[in-house]
C-alpha cells in the first residue's frame, strides 16, 4: 500500500447521505469529447442530420421509402428495399468511432439472414454480427468482446424473410471516438477497450464503462457494467500505451462496492495496487444499507497520493454492498458500474481488443472412448456421483444418487441407469429418499476443451423420467465461478416424453428457463425408447448439437455474446450422464405436482415395478490435434 493514504470523495444523489473521508478533490473537469454530447445518443442519426448523403442503399422500393427513412429518428417511417436478397443499406458515420452496438427495428418485411459490418474506408468491410435464423422485430447486435471500429456501417442481406425487400424502420449506431494519445491531461479510458471477469449480459458488458456517460440520478437502468453475484470480480481499462495517472473516477450504480482496490499494470498480468479505501471509508460504505428500491449509486473520484504509471488500470472488487431485501433480511447482488474514467497523460488510441479464437486445424481423434463392454464400470473413466457427497439436491429432483449396482451396472455391452423405489429407505445428504437412481461424471478422470462428443442410448419413456447426457464446466466447484459462470452444455434431455429431446447451453445472461436451446422431434415416427446417437461439436467459433447426424442446433459465438451473455466455453468440461426423477424441467411441462413435483403417480408405479432404466452403448470424444 502507499505510504500516504488517499483521499476519496463519495458523492451520492437523492436521500444517501454525502460521505467524506478526508477533504473532498472535485471530479476533473469535462473535456471536449465528454462535452460533446455523444453518450447513449444514435450516432447513425445524428450523421444523416448533418448529412443526408452519407446514407446509401442498394435500392429502395419507391421514393416513399428512401433509406434516409430509416435514420430520420421516425418510428413510423421506413426503408424498404429494392426486392432481392442482396439488397443493402449503409450509412457513413462522418468520423471513425468504436461501435458499441447496433439496433435494427424491422418492419413485417425482415431479413432472415443477413450480415452486419464495419468499414473504415467503405470499402473493406469487417463483419460483426451474423444473423442465420432471423425472426424480425427489434434486434440489439452487440460488439463485445470483438474490436469494432469504422466510419461505415451496413446491413447486407443475404436471405428475405417474405417475398418482399427488407424494411427497416430504423437502424440506430452507438459508439465513439476512442481517447487518443495525449500530452495533456485528459480521460484516457474514453472508448477504449474494458475487460472484467464475469458480466451478467449482453446488455451489461464491459464496454459500458468507457462509452463517456451516466445518469444524472446514479440510479436509471443505462449503460454499465454489471457483474455476476459474486464478491471476487474485477474490470479493467486498456489505455493503449504507458501512461501518468493521478486520478480514476467511478461513477456506481446502486450496487456498489464497498471495499475495492484500485490496481495498475503494464502487461495485463502483473498488477500493482495503487488504492484501497480505508477502514473508516469501508465502514461508512457499508452502513449504508437500503431497499434496492431506495438505492442510488456514489461517485468515486480518488486522487492518488502519487502518479502511478501503467497501461492497464482496474477495479478489483473485494466486498459488494448490501441492500434490504426485505428488511430485517438482506441480500448482496454483483457490482454495477456506470463509467471508469483514468485521467492522466500518454494512451494511445491503437487500443484494441484482441482477436477472438479461430477454429482450429487438423482432423478428429478419438481421445476418450467406452463402450461398457467389461464386467463393470471402468472406474478409471468414470466418477460415480452420490447425494450427499459429490452433490447435493439439485433442480427439485425427487431421487438420490448412489453407488450401488442396483443404480448402476453394466449389462450386455450397455451402461445401465436404473430407477429404484422405497419410501423414506435411503439417508443422503441429510435428507430422506424414496427414489435412487444412477449419474456417472469423468471429472478429474477426463477434462477436456473443445471436440465432438457424441453417445449411443435409449431413453425410457414416461412423465417426469429425466434422462440427460451433457457437459459442465470443470470450475463449477470454484466457490469463485459456481453455475451458471461455469457453462453448461445439454447434449441431450428427455422428460418423458417419446416423440422429442432438447439441447440447450447455460451460462451468464442465458441459464435455467432463460437458455439457449432447441427442441428436435424425431423424424419418421422414431421414439426417444429406440436407440439414437446424440452429439455436440464444440469448437472456440461455437456448438453444433446432431441427433443421428441431424442437425437441431446450431449456436455461434458471435451471436451469442451479440445478443446474450459472456461465452463461458473456453475451459475445460467434463462428461456426465445421469438418470433423475421429475423436478423443475419435467414439471414446467406436465404440471404435475403430486405426489412428486414432476412425477406422477402412474410413473412411480412404473419405478415401484422396475426396468425405468437409461441405457448406453457407448460415448465417445474426440479432438483435434
Amino acid at each position: 500500500m502507499p505510504s500516504r493514504t488517499p483521499r476519496i470523495l463519495l458523492t451520492a444523489l437523492a436521500t444517501t447521505a454525502v460521505l467524506t473521508a478526508g477533504p473532498a478533490f472535485a471530479a476533473p473537469a469535462p473535456q471536449p469529447h465528454a462535452a460533446a454530447a455523444a453518450w447513449d445518443t444514435d450516432r447513425a442519426a445524428a450523421a444523416y442530420a448533418a448529412n443526408p448523403a452519407g446514407v446509401t442503399a442498394s435500392g429502395s422500393e419507391n421514393a416513399d421509402v428512401a433509406p434516409g427513412a430509416a435514420f430520420d429518428g421516425n418510428g413510423t417511417t421506413r426503408w424498404s428495399s429494392n426486392f432481392a436478397d442482396d439488397a443493402w443499406i449503409r450509412v457513413d458515420l462522418g468520423s471513425t468511432i468504436r461501435i458499441d452496438r447496433v439496433v435494427l427495428d424491422w418492419e413485417a418485411a425482415y431479413g432472415k439472414r443477413y450480415v452486419l459490418e464495419a468499414s473504415r474506408n467503405g470499402t473493406d468491410w469487417t463483419p460483426f454480427y451474423t444473423e442465420t435464423a432471423g425472426t424480425g422485430g427489434t434486434v440489439t447486435a452487440h460488439t463485445y468482446p470483438q474490436e469494432i471500429t469504422g466510419r461505415y456501417v451496413r446491413m447486407r442481406g443475404v436471405e428475405r424473410a417474405t417475398a418482399w425487400g427488407y424494411s427497416l424502420y430504423s437502424f440506430r449506431i452507438y459508439g465513439g471516438e476512442p481517447a487518443p494519445a495525449s500530452t495533456t491531461r485528459t480521460n484516457l479510458a474514453l472508448n477504449h477497450p474494458a475487460y472484467a471477469n464475469f458480466y451478467q449480459h449482453a446488455g451489461t458488458s464491459p464496454a459500458f464503462v468507457t462509452d463517456g456517460g451516466w445518469p444524472a440520478d446514479l440510479k436509471a437502468d443505462q449503460t454499465r457494467w454489471s457483474s455476476d453475484w459474486n464478491a471476487d470480480r474485477w474490470i479493467s481499462v486498456d489505455l493503449g500505451a504507458t501512461s501518468t495517472i493521478d486520478t480514476v473516477d467511478l461513477y456506481w450504480e446502486a450496487a456498489y462496492a464497498v471495499d475495492y482496490e484500485l490496481q495498475v499494470s503494464d502487461d495485463n498480468r502483473t498488477w500493482r495496487t495503487v488504492y484501497r479505501p480505508s477502514a473508516s471509508e469501508v465502514a461508512a460504505r457499508r452502513a449504508n444499507v437500503t431497499s434496492p428500491g431506495e438505492a442510488v449509486g456514489l461517485h468515486d473520484s480518488v486522487r492518488l497520493p502519487q502518479p502511478a504509471t501503467g497501461r492497464y488500470v482496474r477495479m478489483l472488487g473485494k466486498e459488494r454492498r448490501s441492500f434490504h431485501n426485505p428488511a430485517p433480511a438482506t441480500a448482496q447482488f454483483g457490482y454495477s458500474l456506470y463509467e471508469f474514467q483514468v485521467w492522466g497523460t500518454g494512451g494511445s488510441a491503437a487500443a484494441a481488443y484482441p482477436a477472438l479464437p479461430a477454429d482450429r486445424p487438423g482432423t478428429y481423434r478419438t481421445t476418450f472412448f467406452d463402450d461398457f463392454t467389461t464386467a463393470s464400470l471402468d472406474r478409471a473413466k468414470w466418477r460415480v456421483v452420490r447425494t450427499g457427497t459429490e452433490m447435493g439436491s439439485v433442480n427439485g429432483e425427487s431421487q438420490a444418487y448412489v453407488d450401488s449396482t442396483d443404480n448402476i451396472r453394466q449389462e450386455n455391452g450397455n451402461l445401465v441407469l436404473e430407477a429404484k423405489h422405497c419410501k423414506g429407505c435411503t439417508q443422503a445428504g441429510g435428507g430422506t429418499y424414496d427414489f435412487t437412481s444412477g449419474r456417472i461424471d469423468t471429472n478429474t478422470k477426463f477434462d477436456f476443451t473443445y471436440g465432438r462428443v457424441s453417445a449411443r442410448m435409449k431413453l425410457p419413456v414416461g412423465d417426469g423420467f429425466w434422462p440427460a447426457f451433457w457437459l459442465l464446466g470443470s470450475n463449477v466447484d470454484d466457490p469463485t465461478v459456481s453455475w451458471p459462470a461455469s457453462g453448461e452444455t445439454d447434449i441431450m434431455e428427455n422428460i418423458g416424453y417419446g416423440d422429442w429431446t432438447s439441447t440447450a447451453l447455460h451460462g451468464p445472461g442465458y441459464s435455467a428457463d432463460g437458455n439457449i436451446g432447441a427442441r428436435q422431434t424425431y423424424p419418421n415416427g422414431g421414439r426417444a425408447d429406440q436407440w439414437h446417437t446424440y452429439a455436440v461439436e464444440w469448437t472456440p467459433t461455437g456448438m453444433r448439437f446432431f441427433v443421428d447426424d441431424r442437425l437441431v442446433q446450431e449456436t455461434t459465438r458471435n451471436k451469442l455474446e451479440s445478443t446474450r451473455g459472456q461465452w463461458v466455453f473456453d475451459h475445460n468440461q467434463y462428461v456426465i450422464l445421469n438418470l433423475a426423477l421429475g423436478g423443475a424441467y419435467p414439471a414446467g411441462w406436465n404440471k404435475v405436482t403430486t405426489p412428486y413435483w414432476g412425477l406422477p403417480q402412474s410413473s412411480v408405479d412404473r419405478i415401484a415395478a422396475g426396468g425405468v432404466r437409461a441405457e448406453v452403448d457407448w460415448v465417445r470424444v474426440e479432438q483435434k490435434g
